[in-house]
């Protein structure tokens, strides 16, 4: 790499670093670190909001299935977006009530009690590490392509970096480098994408001269069996993951934070299509190529010095931004769902600050033992939601959407989604429950929940919860009887 570019990616890393301490400046109290002073505006939330869903997987990871699969998976990824654009229609504007709240675990513990909210937040740790293993994996797949060093010994580094801001400012520090990262990968990717677009001769050269159906899913023989997994796979897969869910109540107004993520969900409509399209590219100029690296070989090949130093500085944006705020949001988990909830002694704020600086880095060793266990960003990704939506997406929303629910509901939902994700471990590869656990997962989990509500004990649930209307949980269940009557 020429000198002029590994100076403008010194440069970025260090700006990094000067933020993350520069944001440790009176921080000193767990809910600082934790979501800061809750006064972040629209366009801090939108630019740490997308530059967090933004990762190794949704780029690296979406630019090698394209090449080897065609744009069916960057059009899958669009359930994402979907799924964006329902929180910030449906959910974002719910959430003053949890205004006092630092975690998901938080959110579940008021209404499920203290040990769904530590359950909760064991299972949140396992998806924030299951996730930034994904961003871990894409980062030595960026320290190959680009630099002679050892791909393990840079990722030590790179990540020590990310570490080391995480722990120091905690979500300022987030927000801020996130902030930085996302202006640099939302200019630099696509402007790779045209360059690499012109240089094939544009999009109809594309369409000639790749395989059938690539350019346009609808044209595969198999299309909706293959579309319609993939695409609900990534609706529900991130659903209200821990970053996330911070990001919702880290501003003081919930119409700032519906703002910020219905812009998110609309930016991801075309950076997906668009990421997606570079796999293309990188099929035409030269089919042999390792697909893993679809879009580090177009910053090799099609870049000159100077612009390629900053364009490799936006695909370590995209790596960077997520594994902060998957770090965070594991980091907090942990210590305020689990260790403090678990803990004979109540710690001080001061004192859980401090454990979630440690914590900062048990999560991010275990992130390394993610990453390492697997070749595809997207698989890492896949199986990390295993731990996650299947088991919480369902209580989660009713309890923001105002359910009357209560722990019985929870631990039913909880039950069945296990069975469900483990019996689909147990099948045979290539059958449809083994390839779509995650769907399987979270449909279990709300037939659980709602039959559980369907058939609450009436005396149990008195007093408080007793009312001379059945609640909505109730009338949705007797619903759902009704149609599988009908059918």
């Amino acid at each position: 790499m020429h000198g002029l570019d590994i100076s403008i990616i010194v440069f970025f890393l260090a700006l990094n670093i000067f933020i993350g301490i520069f944001s440790s400046r009176q921080l000193n109290t767990f809910g600082q670190f934790a979501v800061g002073q809750r006064s972040f505006g629209t366009f801090a939330i939108f630019a740490t909001l997308s530059a967090s869903f933004i990762g190794g997987g949704y780029t690296l990871g979406n630019a090698e299935k394209v090449f080897n699969m065609g744009m069916i998976y960057a059009f899958a990824l669009l359930g994402f977006s979907l799924k964006e654009l329902f929180i910030g229609f449906v959910l974002a504007p719910k959430m003053d009530r949890f205004s006092d709240c630092y975690s998901v675990g938080d959110i579940i513990g008021k209404q499920y009690g203290k040990t769904a909210k530590i359950t909760t937040g064991v299972f949140a740790v396992l998806v924030c590490a299951g996730i930034l293993g994904a961003q871990v994996n894409a980062m030595g797949q960026i320290i190959e392509a680009f630099f002679t060093i050892d791909p393990k010994i840079g990722v030590l580094l790179g990540f020590g970096i990310i570490i080391m801001y995480c722990a120091v400012g905690g979500m300022r520090a987030v927000v801020y480098t996130d902030i930085l990262q996302f202006l640099i990968l939302v200019i630099a990717l696509p402007a790779l994408f045209f360059i690499g677009l012109n240089t094939v001769g544009g999009w109809p050269t594309i369409v000639e001269r790749t395989p059938a159906g690539f350019t346009n899913p609808l044209d595969l023989p198999h299309f909706w069996p293959m579309f319609i997994p993939l695409f609900l796979t990534f609706m529900f897969g991130e659903s209200t993951v821990p970053p996330y869910i911070q990001r919702l109540i880290m501003a003081k107004q919930s119409k700032t934070t519906k703002r910020a993520v219905i812009a998110s969900g609309f930016l991801s409509i075309p950076f997906f299509l668009l990421v997606g399209g570079l796999g293309l590219i990188a099929l035409l100029i030269n089919p042999d190529i390792n697909p893993n690296q679809s879009i580090p070989y177009l910053i090799n090949v099609l870049l000159s010095p100077g612009i390629k130093g900053i364009v490799v500085v936006g695909l370590v944006s995209v790596i960077m931004s997520s594994a902060s705020g998957f770090l965070n949001a594991a980091a907090i988990s942990a210590i305020h769902d689990i260790i403090t909830p678990l803990s004979h002694n109540s710690f001080t704020m001061r004192h859980s600050l401090l454990w979630a600086r440690l914590t900062t880095l048990v999560v991010g060793v275990l992130a390394l033992v993610f990453a390492f266990s697997f070749n595809n960003v997207i698989d890492v990704l896949v199986y990390a939601y295993n731990f996650w939506s299947p088991i919480v997406l369902v209580p989660l929303v009713a309890v923001i959407c105002g359910f009357s629910v209560t722990a019985r509901d929870y631990w039913f939902g909880v039950s069945f989604g296990l069975i469900a994700i483990v019996g689909c471990q147990l099948q045979h590869a290539g059958s449809i429950w083994a390839n779509n656990p995650v769907v399987i997962g979270v449909f279990a989990n709300l037939l659980g929940f709602v039959f559980s509500g369907l058939f609450r004990d009436h005396a149990a649930t008195s007093s408080t919860e007793q009312s001379s209307q059945p609640s909505r949980l109730h009338r949705l269940g007797t619903r759902m009887l009704a149609f599988f009557h009908k059918s």
